[in-house]
């Protein structure tokens, strides 16, 4: 039988099953943002196999799927590619992750050879 939650409390829950995988999805998308430079899921999958998190693109995919189902980022075809974009819930997530120091924040190779 359903239990009654509020919106917060779904929100915390949803929160305590992401992995440091999905946190850097997001800090990801943001700093992409940040910098006005578009972030796909090619750039992801380079820097989750750089960070050793994944060797399959499909992985990627599939932690990029979860996070829009979530409605925490936005994926966008534009031209030839998916790019990801942070929502407002995504954001408030991100905030709330970093705040706890759950996970600690890496750099993406893609976004650290933009400069700001």
């Amino acid at each position: 039988m359903p239990t009654s939650s509020s919106p917060t409390e779904l929100f915390e829950r949803q929160l305590s099953r992401l992995g440091e995988e999905h946190f850097l999805v997001l800090l990801w998308a943001a700093t992409g943002e940040y910098k006005q430079v578009k972030y796909n899921i090619t750039n992801l999958f380079d820097d989750l196999k750089h960070g050793g998190i994944t060797r399959t693109k499909q992985t990627a995919v599939a932690i990029v799927e979860s996070l829009r189902i979530l409605c925490f980022i936005d994926v966008r075809d534009e031209r030839n590619r998916k790019n990801i974009y942070i929502t407002e819930f995504g954001a408030k997530a991100l905030e709330k992750l970093i705040k706890t120091g759950r996970y600690v924040k890496k750099g993406s190779a893609f976004l650290e050879e933009v400069k700001s």
